[in-house]
Protein backbone atom coordinates (compact mmCIF):
# COMPACT_ATOMS: atom_id res chain seq x y z
CA UNK A 1 0.00 0.00 0.00
CA UNK A 2 2.82 2.36 0.94
CA UNK A 3 4.66 1.50 -2.30
CA UNK A 4 1.52 2.26 -4.33
CA UNK A 5 1.14 5.62 -2.56
CA UNK A 6 4.78 6.52 -3.28
CA UNK A 7 4.34 5.54 -6.93
CA UNK A 8 1.27 7.76 -7.30
CA UNK A 9 3.08 10.58 -5.49
CA UNK A 10 6.06 10.32 -7.87
CA UNK A 11 3.78 10.27 -10.93
CA UNK A 12 2.00 13.37 -9.63
CA UNK A 13 5.32 15.13 -9.06
CA UNK A 14 6.49 14.23 -12.57
CA UNK A 15 3.27 15.56 -14.11
CA UNK A 16 3.55 18.75 -12.08
CA UNK A 17 7.18 19.21 -13.14
CA UNK A 18 6.27 18.60 -16.78
CA UNK A 19 3.48 21.21 -16.58
CA UNK A 20 5.79 23.79 -15.00
CA UNK A 21 8.50 23.04 -17.56
CA UNK A 22 6.06 23.34 -20.47
CA UNK A 23 4.72 26.64 -19.13
CA UNK A 24 8.25 27.96 -18.65
CA UNK A 25 9.02 27.23 -22.29
CA UNK A 26 6.21 29.51 -23.42
CA UNK A 27 7.26 33.11 -23.90
CA UNK A 28 4.77 35.97 -23.83
CA UNK A 29 5.29 39.36 -25.46
CA UNK A 30 2.71 41.91 -24.35
CA UNK A 31 1.06 45.05 -25.67
CA UNK A 32 2.64 45.43 -29.09
CA UNK A 33 0.87 48.17 -31.03
CA UNK A 34 -0.03 47.04 -34.55
CA UNK A 35 -1.54 50.28 -35.86
CA UNK A 36 1.24 52.81 -35.36
CA UNK A 37 -0.52 54.69 -32.57
CA UNK A 38 -0.64 54.66 -28.76
CA UNK A 39 -4.13 53.21 -28.37
CA UNK A 40 -4.35 50.14 -26.11
CA UNK A 41 -7.28 49.00 -28.27
CA UNK A 42 -4.78 48.46 -31.09
CA UNK A 43 -2.40 46.14 -29.26
CA UNK A 44 -1.69 42.42 -29.36
CA UNK A 45 -0.01 39.75 -27.23
CA UNK A 46 2.14 36.94 -28.64
CA UNK A 47 2.66 33.49 -27.14
CA UNK A 48 5.33 31.19 -28.53
CA UNK A 49 7.36 28.20 -27.45
CA UNK A 50 10.97 29.03 -26.69
CA UNK A 51 12.62 26.24 -28.68
CA UNK A 52 14.71 25.72 -31.78
CA UNK A 53 11.76 25.06 -34.11
CA UNK A 54 11.32 27.77 -36.73
CA UNK A 55 8.55 28.55 -39.23
CA UNK A 56 5.76 27.41 -36.95
CA UNK A 57 2.16 28.15 -37.92
CA UNK A 58 0.60 31.22 -36.33
CA UNK A 59 -2.97 31.56 -35.08
CA UNK A 60 -4.51 35.03 -34.67
CA UNK A 61 -7.40 34.98 -32.19
CA UNK A 62 -10.16 37.62 -32.30
CA UNK A 63 -12.24 37.68 -29.11
CA UNK A 64 -16.00 38.02 -28.85
CA UNK A 65 -18.14 40.24 -26.66
CA UNK A 66 -21.04 41.52 -28.78
CA UNK A 67 -18.70 44.00 -30.53
CA UNK A 68 -18.81 46.11 -27.33
CA UNK A 69 -16.75 44.26 -24.70
CA UNK A 70 -13.83 41.87 -24.25
CA UNK A 71 -10.05 42.15 -24.13
CA UNK A 72 -7.04 40.10 -25.12
CA UNK A 73 -5.85 39.54 -21.52
CA UNK A 74 -8.85 37.31 -20.80
CA UNK A 75 -7.56 34.67 -23.23
CA UNK A 76 -4.00 34.18 -21.95
CA UNK A 77 -4.78 30.46 -21.47
CA UNK A 78 -5.64 30.12 -25.16
CA UNK A 79 -2.25 31.56 -26.10
CA UNK A 80 -0.39 29.37 -23.63
CA UNK A 81 -2.19 26.16 -24.63
CA UNK A 82 -1.71 26.65 -28.36
CA UNK A 83 1.93 27.69 -27.93
CA UNK A 84 2.63 24.52 -25.95
CA UNK A 85 1.22 22.59 -28.92
CA UNK A 86 3.62 24.28 -31.35
CA UNK A 87 1.31 27.00 -32.68
CA UNK A 88 2.47 30.59 -32.19
CA UNK A 89 -0.58 32.51 -31.00
CA UNK A 90 -1.43 36.18 -31.36
CA UNK A 91 -4.36 37.53 -29.35
CA UNK A 92 -5.56 40.96 -30.38
CA UNK A 93 -7.51 43.89 -29.04
CA UNK A 94 -9.61 46.01 -31.38
CA UNK A 95 -11.74 49.11 -30.91
CA UNK A 96 -15.25 48.49 -29.58
CA UNK A 97 -18.72 50.02 -29.66
CA UNK A 98 -19.89 52.62 -28.83
CA UNK A 99 -16.59 54.27 -29.79
CA UNK A 100 -16.62 52.80 -33.31
CA UNK A 101 -18.88 50.73 -35.56
CA UNK A 102 -18.14 47.38 -37.14
CA UNK A 103 -16.14 48.63 -40.14
CA UNK A 104 -13.50 50.26 -37.93
CA UNK A 105 -13.28 47.05 -35.89
CA UNK A 106 -12.69 45.08 -39.09
CA UNK A 107 -10.08 47.63 -40.18
CA UNK A 108 -8.26 47.01 -36.88
CA UNK A 109 -8.35 43.24 -37.36
CA UNK A 110 -6.94 43.56 -40.88
CA UNK A 111 -4.13 45.79 -39.59
CA UNK A 112 -3.33 43.24 -36.89
CA UNK A 113 -3.06 40.52 -39.54
CA UNK A 114 -0.82 42.80 -41.60
CA UNK A 115 1.47 43.35 -38.58
CA UNK A 116 1.68 39.59 -38.05
CA UNK A 117 2.52 39.03 -41.72
CA UNK A 118 5.37 41.54 -41.50
CA UNK A 119 6.80 40.70 -38.06
CA UNK A 120 5.89 37.20 -36.89
CA UNK A 121 9.11 35.66 -38.25
CA UNK A 122 10.82 37.30 -35.25
CA UNK A 123 8.80 34.99 -32.98
CA UNK A 124 9.62 31.58 -34.56
CA UNK A 125 6.55 31.56 -36.86
CA UNK A 126 6.14 31.67 -40.61
CA UNK A 127 4.38 34.63 -42.28
CA UNK A 128 3.15 32.11 -44.85
CA UNK A 129 1.24 30.04 -42.27
CA UNK A 130 -1.29 32.53 -40.89
CA UNK A 131 -4.60 31.20 -39.55
CA UNK A 132 -7.41 33.26 -38.03
CA UNK A 133 -9.75 32.09 -35.28
CA UNK A 134 -12.64 33.99 -33.73
CA UNK A 135 -15.40 33.37 -31.22
CA UNK A 136 -18.85 34.98 -31.48
CA UNK A 137 -18.46 38.61 -32.67
CA UNK A 138 -14.75 37.89 -33.18
CA UNK A 139 -15.68 35.11 -35.59
CA UNK A 140 -17.87 37.57 -37.51
CA UNK A 141 -14.97 40.01 -37.83
CA UNK A 142 -12.51 37.28 -38.78
CA UNK A 143 -14.75 36.02 -41.56
CA UNK A 144 -15.65 39.53 -42.69
CA UNK A 145 -12.04 40.55 -43.35
CA UNK A 146 -11.44 37.17 -44.98
CA UNK A 147 -14.46 37.35 -47.28
CA UNK A 148 -14.84 41.06 -48.10
CA UNK A 149 -11.66 42.13 -49.95
CA UNK A 150 -12.00 45.82 -49.08
CA UNK A 151 -10.43 45.41 -45.64
CA UNK A 152 -7.10 43.97 -46.72
CA UNK A 153 -7.09 46.31 -49.71
CA UNK A 154 -7.37 49.24 -47.30
CA UNK A 155 -4.60 47.72 -45.15
CA UNK A 156 -2.41 47.53 -48.25
CA UNK A 157 -1.83 43.77 -48.46
CA UNK A 158 -3.27 40.71 -50.17
CA UNK A 159 -5.28 38.39 -47.96
CA UNK A 160 -2.59 36.19 -46.28
CA UNK A 161 -5.00 33.94 -44.32
CA UNK A 162 -4.38 30.24 -45.00
CA UNK A 163 -7.36 28.97 -43.01
CA UNK A 164 -10.22 30.16 -40.80
CA UNK A 165 -11.56 28.64 -37.57
CA UNK A 166 -14.96 29.92 -36.45
CA UNK A 167 -16.06 29.06 -32.91
CA UNK A 168 -19.81 29.65 -32.45
CA UNK A 169 -19.85 32.53 -34.96
CA UNK A 170 -22.46 35.21 -34.38
CA UNK A 171 -23.61 37.62 -37.10
CA UNK A 172 -22.75 35.70 -40.26
CA UNK A 173 -25.99 37.16 -41.63
CA UNK A 174 -26.65 40.35 -39.69
CA UNK A 175 -29.42 41.37 -42.07
CA UNK A 176 -31.39 38.23 -41.31
CA UNK A 177 -30.75 38.49 -37.58
CA UNK A 178 -31.65 42.16 -37.19
CA UNK A 179 -34.69 41.77 -39.42
CA UNK A 180 -36.14 38.89 -37.40
CA UNK A 181 -34.70 39.36 -33.90
CA UNK A 182 -36.80 40.39 -30.94
CA UNK A 183 -36.29 44.06 -30.08
CA UNK A 184 -34.51 43.43 -26.77
CA UNK A 185 -31.41 45.01 -25.23
CA UNK A 186 -29.19 42.85 -27.46
CA UNK A 187 -30.94 44.19 -30.54
CA UNK A 188 -30.41 47.82 -29.54
CA UNK A 189 -26.82 47.08 -28.54
CA UNK A 190 -26.18 45.67 -32.01
CA UNK A 191 -27.86 48.64 -33.69
CA UNK A 192 -25.16 50.75 -32.08
CA UNK A 193 -22.58 48.71 -33.99
CA UNK A 194 -24.43 48.13 -37.28
CA UNK A 195 -26.68 51.24 -37.51
CA UNK A 196 -30.43 51.05 -38.10
CA UNK A 197 -30.05 50.71 -41.88
CA UNK A 198 -30.90 47.31 -43.45
CA UNK A 199 -28.59 48.08 -46.38
CA UNK A 200 -25.68 48.33 -43.92
CA UNK A 201 -26.69 45.06 -42.24
CA UNK A 202 -26.39 43.34 -45.61
CA UNK A 203 -22.93 44.81 -46.32
CA UNK A 204 -21.83 43.73 -42.84
CA UNK A 205 -22.84 40.08 -43.39
CA UNK A 206 -20.01 37.66 -44.25
CA UNK A 207 -22.49 35.25 -45.84
CA UNK A 208 -22.96 37.82 -48.60
CA UNK A 209 -19.32 37.34 -49.69
CA UNK A 210 -19.08 33.54 -49.71
CA UNK A 211 -18.15 33.51 -53.39
CA UNK A 212 -14.88 35.27 -52.47
CA UNK A 213 -13.81 32.61 -49.96
CA UNK A 214 -11.17 30.16 -51.16
CA UNK A 215 -9.30 29.13 -47.99
CA UNK A 216 -10.15 26.07 -45.84
CA UNK A 217 -12.57 26.47 -42.91
CA UNK A 218 -13.21 24.67 -39.64
CA UNK A 219 -16.58 25.50 -38.08
CA UNK A 220 -17.77 24.77 -34.54
CA UNK A 221 -21.12 25.50 -32.95
CA UNK A 222 -22.78 24.40 -29.72
CA UNK A 223 -25.90 22.28 -29.60
CA UNK A 224 -27.33 24.66 -26.98
CA UNK A 225 -26.19 27.95 -28.53
CA UNK A 226 -28.33 30.76 -29.97
CA UNK A 227 -30.77 29.86 -32.71
CA UNK A 228 -29.20 32.24 -35.23
CA UNK A 229 -25.82 30.51 -34.85
CA UNK A 230 -27.35 27.04 -35.24
CA UNK A 231 -29.07 28.26 -38.41
CA UNK A 232 -26.31 30.29 -40.05
CA UNK A 233 -23.20 28.19 -39.30
CA UNK A 234 -24.49 25.13 -41.21
CA UNK A 235 -25.61 27.49 -43.98
CA UNK A 236 -22.05 28.77 -44.34
CA UNK A 237 -20.85 25.16 -44.39
CA UNK A 238 -23.26 24.24 -47.19
CA UNK A 239 -22.34 27.28 -49.27
CA UNK A 240 -18.59 26.64 -48.93
CA UNK A 241 -19.08 22.97 -49.72
CA UNK A 242 -21.09 23.85 -52.83
CA UNK A 243 -18.21 26.11 -53.91
CA UNK A 244 -15.71 23.25 -53.41
CA UNK A 245 -13.94 25.04 -50.55
CA UNK A 246 -12.42 22.60 -48.02
CA UNK A 247 -14.65 22.86 -44.94
CA UNK A 248 -15.47 20.85 -41.83
CA UNK A 249 -18.28 21.47 -39.36
CA UNK A 250 -18.68 20.09 -35.84
CA UNK A 251 -21.61 20.45 -33.49
CA UNK A 252 -20.39 20.34 -29.88
CA UNK A 253 -22.98 18.55 -27.77
CA UNK A 254 -24.25 20.18 -24.60
CA UNK A 255 -22.46 23.50 -25.08
CA UNK A 256 -24.07 26.94 -25.09
CA UNK A 257 -22.45 30.11 -26.42
CA UNK A 258 -19.91 31.16 -23.78
CA UNK A 259 -18.87 27.59 -22.84
CA UNK A 260 -17.96 27.06 -26.50
CA UNK A 261 -14.83 29.12 -25.84
CA UNK A 262 -14.42 28.76 -22.06
CA UNK A 263 -14.09 24.98 -22.43
CA UNK A 264 -10.72 25.67 -24.05
CA UNK A 265 -9.27 26.83 -20.72
CA UNK A 266 -8.29 23.17 -20.41
CA UNK A 267 -5.41 22.28 -22.73
CA UNK A 268 -6.72 18.76 -23.22
CA UNK A 269 -10.01 19.94 -24.71
CA UNK A 270 -10.92 18.16 -27.97
CA UNK A 271 -11.15 21.45 -29.90
CA UNK A 272 -7.37 21.85 -29.63
CA UNK A 273 -6.82 18.48 -31.29
CA UNK A 274 -9.27 19.38 -34.07
CA UNK A 275 -7.73 22.81 -34.64
CA UNK A 276 -4.09 21.66 -34.56
CA UNK A 277 -4.92 18.87 -37.04
CA UNK A 278 -6.72 21.39 -39.28
CA UNK A 279 -3.72 23.73 -39.20
CA UNK A 280 -1.39 20.82 -39.94
CA UNK A 281 -3.33 19.93 -43.07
Amino acid sequence: MKTLFMYKYLVLLMLLFQTILSSAQVKKVKNINYAGNTDEANTLNIFYKNDSVKNKPVLIFIHGGSWSSGKKETYWWLGRNFARKGVVTVIINYRLAPNVQYEKMADDCALAVKWVKEHIADYTASPDKIFVMGHSAGAHLGELINADPKYFKKAGIKNPIKGVILNDPFGLDMQEYLTTAEKDHFYFDFIRTFTDQPAVWKVASPLDYVSNIKNPHLLFYGSKTYGAIKLQTPRLYEKLKANHVPVEIKEIKGKSHVPMISQMIFGGNQLYKDIVEFIGR
